[in-house]
């Protein structure tokens, strides 16, 4: 029974998953480049600071969310909002199957454990919240690890055209320089920059993507950001621990007032997991936003400040170039995606459940008429 209740909730995760990444898909991608935008720090004398012909830093604040929005639309059409979305609805499908699986494997066996400590006079027989942690923690690992390769290219995607438009910018800036420190004429220096400008982006598929992870860094680059990934398991721990708590509790306070119908409703799951989810991506956004960077591609522009060779690199140049507001960028697009994306899942979620363990009855009803 046990085996077959973990096997509904991975087939109703997958599927509620893919549903919530279709609906919130063009704000995840909108994220992904506000995260691995640098901005250098205001008045920051480092020699690796972007400057103007005057020497004078220059810093452009970040357009809005809806600006970028229409701006991808305008400059890359529509498919610039869904660049990666393939890999990233088999990644969603996979993630959130292999996730929901052990984590009700997970979530079974402590419940088990819990009912027998209850026998031998230990506990209430109902499973705490550092429980609730420890079994989403197991789950999201097992996650990581087995799906950390179709994010890595899924980043990629995202982040191309962003990364091609620097490396541009970049080459830009270098023949304007060469033009102020030799006697290059006007007119072939902006014929140089209307080549570059005129340079359209070419198709860049998830192929593309693997083979360009693969030849910067190996095998090995498909599990960039792996680190940050398995830190931030704490993400869906607590989330979980906050939506199972809160369930748990709204449970209890219907049983206290005797109500006939104890079950929860779409909307409440709704809600919960808005709450949920909401408490989990403020605590912890900025390891987001350093995996993102780790997983992108590492050659934007000429300055080393660009490029990280890890984890602690990362949040070190971070910290040295941007400042603690690098580790917040886009943080209110995540928290509009994220929320919403997490009350369809498990709203999705619940109602596929429902939908699977009443099939299952009937199956077995009918499997016994037969005998």
């Amino acid at each position: 029974m046990s085996e077959s209740n973990a096997v509904a909730n991975g087939l109703a995760g997958a599927g509620g998953g893919i549903i919530a990444q279709i609906l919130t898909y063009p704000l995840q991608t909108v994220n992904t480049r506000q995260q691995t935008e640098r901005t250098l720090k205001r008045n920051n004398n480092q020699s690796l600071q972007l400057q103007s012909s005057s020497n004078t830093t220059t810093t452009v604040p970040a357009p809005g969310t809806f600006h970028q929005i229409l701006h991808v639309i305008g400059s890359e059409g529509w498919g610039g909002l869904y660049s990666g979305l393939k890999p990233s609805l088999l990644g969603t499908a996979v993630s959130q199957g292999i996730y929901y699986y052990f984590y009700q494997v997970f979530k079974n066996r402590a419940v088990a454990i819990a009912a027998a400590r209850k026998i031998k006079g230990r506990g209430d027989g109902t499973v705490g919240m550092f429980g609730w942690l420890i079994v989403a923690a197991m789950a999201g690992s097992l996650n990581v690890l087995l799906t950390n390769p179709i994010w890595v290219l899924v980043t990629r995607m995202q982040t191309h055209t962003q990364a091609e438009r620097k490396i541009i910018e970049e080459k830009k800036e270098a023949l304007r320089r060469e033009a102020s420190e030799s006697s290059i004429a006007g007119s072939t220096l902006q014929d140089k920059v209307a080549e570059l400008e005129s340079i359209k982006s070419q198709p860049f598929g998830t192929i593309h993507a693997a083979n360009e992870v693969y030849n910067e860094a190996g095998v090995v680059g498909f599990w960039k950001g792996v680190i940050p990934a398995l830190i931030m398991v704490c993400n869906p721990s607590i989330q979980f621990m906050i939506y199972e708590s809160s369930l748990k509790h709204l449970r209890a306070k219907r049983t206290a007032k005797k109500q006939g119908n104890q079950s929860v409703t779409a909307l409440e799951v709704f809600l919960l997991g808005a709450l949920a989810k909401l408490g989990a991506t403020v605590s912890t956004y900025p390891l987001l936003v350093v995996k993102s960077r780790l997983q992108a591609k590492q050659e934007i522009g000429g300055s080393n400040s660009y490029r990280y060779s890890g984890t602690v690199d990362a949040i070190l140049k971070m910290i040295r170039y941007e400042g603690l507001p690098g580790f917040y960028k886009g943080m209110s697009t995540k928290i509009v995606q994220s929320v919403f994306a997490a009350s369809v899942l498990f709203m999705v979620k619940e109602e596929l459940v429902k939908f699977f363990t009443v099939l299952t009855d009937k199956s077995k009803k009918a499997l016994l008429k037969t005998k």
